[in-house]
């Protein structure tokens, strides 16, 4: 066992989680697919109800496509393509939850001068791993 800069003890084995490094979330197309496919019958029973649901799922899928998710020692950072479009540091956090565990489709947190919600466009399961570790709810 060693100690990392942020004073975390880290283990050399590759179940330990290691804080102090960068987790990419990968991209989780359940969502984008979901709406995609539900649109197609509703296309034919209700032409603009199907088409706006489909334009919904294709807007979800380009964004699941182009946007990226980092999880690093001390902020939860969201990249489009190599471009960094917004740092939310964990100090300023509030509150996080994740929206039907079966199924999760919605993540909120809350800063202390804002509230976001985002569609789960990103493995849960990593996702809730590294906010249970990062940034434990209050």
């Amino acid at each position: 066992m060693f100690s990392n800069k942020v004073g975390f003890a880290a283990m050399s084995s590759s179940f330990a989680p290691n804080l102090a490094s960068t987790v990419e979330l990968k991209p989780s197309y359940n969502i984008p697919i979901v709406l995609v496919i539900s649109a197609i019958p509703l296309l034919i029973v209700q032409p603009l109800v199907g088409g706006a649901i489909a334009l919904l799922g294709l807007f979800l899928l380009f964004q699941t496509v182009t946007l990226r998710l980092q999880f690093t020692a001390t902020d939860l950072d969201l990249y489009r393509g190599e471009k960094l479009i917004r740092r939310f540091p964990y100090r300023e956090w509030q509150n996080w939850r994740i929206f039907w565990n079966r199924f999760p489709v919605l993540f909120y947190f809350k800063e202390i001068n804002s509230i976001h919600f985002l569609p789960i466009l990103f493995d849960p399961n990593t996702l809730k791993t590294c906010l249970e570790q990062r940034c434990p709810r209050i």
